[in-house]
């Protein structure tokens, strides 16, 4: 037997005796089902060990993804780009998490791109004396890789909130770019640096950023430019939805948001993520089509018994693991 059951067991034999007990044995219970449910999210967090992440479970079934260099300014060199994908395709995978929350730590959320880093990573890119045919080619796959660490964002079936203080600057606004909601502190600032670099963005901003914000003058005004946008233009412009006062502010209603959303039905929220992402790439009739398709398959599901039997008599719903 599980040692978590005996004292639940001790308190169901305590009211079947003593029925005058069960106010006592309810408060008991309500504080075991707590230290169960600490114990079940400190036990998940150390299923993630990352270099440049720090993974955590505040909430259940919610995970929270803090970049993780702060003495180097969230700065991205190799190892994080591949650790990206590690942890969205672990997360994704995950049927116990329900949204994800991703912050940075210290004081910026991200300086974008670790320039000294990849250079003293990738030497071969600087090698003049190779083929340029040949650098091309290994460097278009690693452009590749690197798409493919915010895309395994975008592909996530929870959704992905950001919550961005301070500096988001290049490589910052590809990835916040992949996240489902945004949430920005009032110090924050978000900057398409790319061009001050002798490149244009090649992550996901260009591709992504004009259909948030569906203005192709300010897109194109903020990426020719490099100008920073601060936080109450970013929320005008359709970049955030949300700004909160302070960095922890910001995090606490990130993390909120993810928990109320962690108690909807997973099918449903999952489902609503793939058709909203699907109808931003297809025409409207194959975008309805498509969500035919799903919810021929998700009306079936028990989550939609469960809600409306919970509605009906005004209780929460309670699903089960995905």
């Amino acid at each position: 037997m599980h040692a978590d059951a005996m004292p639940i067991l001790f308190l169901v034999h305590l009211i079947a005796e003593f029925p005058g007990t069960i106010d006592l044995a309810k408060n008991r219970l309500a504080a075991l089902a707590n230290v169960m449910t600490q114990r079940a999210c400190a036990t998940q967090s150390t299923q993630w060990n990352y270099q440049t992440l720090a993974v955590s479970v505040p909430n259940p079934h919610v995970a929270h993804v803090e970049l993780n260099r702060p003495e180097k300014g969230n700065a991205m060199n190799l190892t994080f780009w591949r650790e990206m994908v590690e942890c969205f395709k672990s997360l994704g995978a995950d049927g116990d998490i329900r949204a994800i929350v991703v912050s940075g730590r210290g004081k910026i959320f991200t300086g974008g791109l670790d320039l000294v880093s990849l250079t003293q990573e990738m030497p071969d890119f600087f090698d003049t004396s190779k083929d340029i045919g040949r650098r091309a080619k290994s460097l278009r796959q690693t452009i590749e890789q690197f798409q493919q660490s915010f895309t395994q964002i975008e592909q996530c079936p929870q959704p992905v909130i950001a919550a961005v203080h301070s500096a988001c600057v290049g490589g910052g606004v590809d990835l916040v770019t992949a996240c489902d909601v945004r949430f920005c502190s009032a110090d924050a600032y978000f900057q398409v640096k790319e061009v001050d670099l002798g490149l244009a963005a090649d992550v996901g901003t260009l591709q992504r950023l004009p259909k948030i914000v569906g203005n192709g003058s300010f897109v194109k005004d903020i990426c020719y430019t490099a100008r920073k946008v601060y936080s109450q233009e970013a929320l005008d412009m359709g970049i955030v939805s949300r700004v909160l006062a302070t960095k922890d502010s910001c995090v606490e209603a990130a993390l909120n948001t993810a928990k109320l959303i962690a108690e909807k039905s997973p099918v449903a929220v999952q489902a609503t993520k793939e058709s909203i992402n699907y109808s931003r790439d297809h025409p409207v009739t194959d975008s309805l089509n498509h969500v035919r398709l799903i919810n021929q398959c998700m009306l079936q599901s028990e989550d939609v018994v469960k809600s409306a039997e919970a509605m009906l008599n005004k209780e929460t719903a309670v699903y089960s693991k995905l």
